[in-house]
Order: structure tokens, then sequence, then C-alpha cells
């Protein structure tokens, strides 16, 4: 069922936006979901923060930098829990970690992001994190755009969950 709730936040925001977009994966697209403008949005990035917090059942989060870094700190503050930024490649610069804050070997893992095509970079984020000893078996993101990442994750090992799809999102745009 859909969270109308932050549909309607999403629009309210002007995140969602139509034309003619280049997508990170080399696609394009008649259709534009702009994450750093719902995540900078005080309601919209309440109302994710609340339903990743009501998910994550009291574990760590993890967020895949850039984008849902602030994802996983409303997600801390508002749930509790504490998080971890996984980097896309290292630093080259201090420490040169590829995951940010305090993880320890063995421990569970949701990893938060925000929009899903194809799934690589949680795909990759994931793969950073189990190597550097978490386990990770779930991720919620909050855009799903039904274009096989869903797929692409549970692939490698991972239920995901998003809060709106592509679909729900679109459904009355004539």
């Amino acid at each position: 069922m859909a969270n109308q709730g932050l549909i309607d936040a999403l629009r309210a925001a002007e995140a969602v936006r139509f034309g003619e977009f280049e997508l990170s994966h080399g696609g394009t697209s008649e259709y534009y979901v702009d994450k750093y403008l719902f995540e900078t949005d005080p309601r919209c990035l309440e109302l994710i923060a609340e339903a990743f917090a009501d998910r994550v059942d009291g574990r760590k989060v993890a967020g895949v930098a850039l984008g849902a870094v602030p994802l996983a700190a409303a997600t801390s503050v508002v749930g509790g829990v504490p998080y971890v930024i996984a980097r896309k490649r290292r630093k080259e610069y201090g420490t040169g970690n590829l995951i940010e804050g305090r993880l320890e070997d063995g421990e569970e893992v949701v990893v938060l992001e925000d929009i899903v095509t194809t799934g690589t970079s949680l795909v990759e984020a994931v793969e950073s994190l189990r190597e550097a000893g978490a386990t990770v078996e779930r991720a919620l993101v909050v855009v799903d755009r039904e274009e096989g990442g869903r797929e692409n994750v549970e692939a490698a090992g991972v239920e995901m969950e998003a809060l709106v799809t592509a679909s729900e999102l679109l459904a009355d745009r004539s």
C-alpha cells in the first residue's frame, strides 16, 4: 500500500519532475525524482526518518554516500539507533576507510538508500559493508523506480523494502 502522506510531501517539495532526464546509469527517463529536494525538505525528511525508524527494529543503519547520509542521520535521531556511512570509494587521505563510523564484526546493519533504479550503488554499499564485517540482509529505500533494482538487490541476498514505488508515485498522473 502506498504511503500517501509521503507521496503528497514529495510532490509538495517539487521533488517529482517531468521532462527528459539522463539517469546515473546512462539511461533516460520522462520523470525524475530529485533526492536533493526531498532530502533537504524538513517535512519529507521527517516522514522518511519516521518510516525508516519504524522498520529498522533497533538495528544500526548505514547510509549510502552521499544521498542517503541525511536519511541515515535523521533515522538515527528519530529511532535512537547508531549509523555508519558507506562510501563509494576510499578517501585518499585520513583513514582511507570505505565505512565511516563504528562497526563491529558480525553486526547487523540495515542499509538505507534514497532512490533505486538498477540497484548498483546499493549492492556496492552492501558488498563494502560485508567486507568490513557487517551482516546485511535488509535495505530500505525511499523510491523504487521499478527498473530492475529490486531484483539486483535481492540477487545479492538482501531483502529490499521501498516506502514508495514509481507506479505509486506516478499513479494519478494524466
